[in-house]
């Protein structure tokens, strides 16, 4: 089974539930950190990474002395990764997001694939609880091909939770895509509402079972509470507002290990997650 949790915005606590989540799971279970560019799971699971892989991108290599420049590579490119000006041809690796196109259509086999290092994918045990995370290359943009290589160590026969980007951009998508469910993680606050409507309009647009987990329970007016029950979201947990829990974050610590007591909720969440799961 694979568990995304995801959030309209950054800073709502995704990593503290996915990291309770997987603390509090009877069964095998992999945690996998596709927030490449900030990956956190680590600082709270403290795994032994046992394997590092490099992930790189497919890009194009130009041999400039067969080329004759008849523009068809330029004419694919979506991205103008590629361009030819007169008689002379320019490639931007930054810009290329590694369709190889250009290799496909050259009529004189002037391009050869080379390729651009995006970052690394580290896998190992944090006790009885599998690890995975993605790390982006500083300076590289393109995560979703890092994210992509990351959920390459999901495992069907186990619970897979994967700490997932913020907002409903390209990366949050990527991770998202092929989940059984998504749990939704926000706060109410004005901006948590915002955000959380958009994040909702994306997971049904994939098509993909959603429920609602509000954190820092208590700080606002209510009026993400009001919505949820207003249109009748399923809203799977609070989780109150505790400033041992963000003081213990701070230093590392899981939020089970300071507040044990939310430990049957959480195992409540797995248990509906398994039942709706699509």
């Amino acid at each position: 089974m694979i568990v995304a949790v995801a959030s309209g915005k950054g800073g709502t606590g995704k990593t503290t539930l996915s990291v309770a989540l997987a603390q509090v799971c009877s069964e095998p279970v992999v945690f996998l950190d596709a927030d490449v560019e900030e990956p956190n799971g680590h600082l709270f699971l403290k795994p032994e990474i046992k394997a590092v892989q490099r992930i790189y991108l497919p890009i194009p290599e130009v041999d400039e002395s067969r080329c004759n420049y008849c523009g068809e590579c330029r004419e694919i490119c979506r991205f103008s990764a590629i361009t030819v000006i007169g008689r002379t041809i320019l490639s931007f690796p930054e810009m290329c997001h590694g369709c190889l196109g250009c290799i496909l259509v050259c009529p004189e086999m002037a391009i050869k694939e080379g390729q651009r290092e995006l970052g690394l994918v580290e896998k190992g045990k944090a006790g009885r609880i599998g690890f995975v995370q993605g790390r982006l290359r500083v300076g590289e943009a393109m995560a979703s091909p890092l994210i992509r290589a990351v959920k390459t160590a999901l495992e069907p026969e186990s619970f897979n939770i994967i700490d997932c980007p913020p907002g409903t951009a390209c990366a949050a998508i990527a991770a998202i895509r092929g989940a059984d469910y998504c749990l939704l993680v926000t706060e109410d606050t004005v901006f948590g509402l915002h955000d959380l409507q958009i994040a909702l309009e994306m997971v049904k647009l994939m098509d993909i079972p959603a429920g609602i987990i509000i954190n820092r329970s208590g700080i606002g007016e209510g009026r993400v509470k009001e919505f949820v029950l207003k249109h009748q979201l399923p809203l799977l947990l609070e989780i109150p507002h505790d400033r041992r829990i963000a003081t213990a974050c701070a230093q590392g610590e899981s939020l089970i290990s300071i507040r044990p007591d939310l430990a049957p909720a959480l195992k409540e969440v797995l248990r509906v997650i398994r039942r709706e799961k699509r």
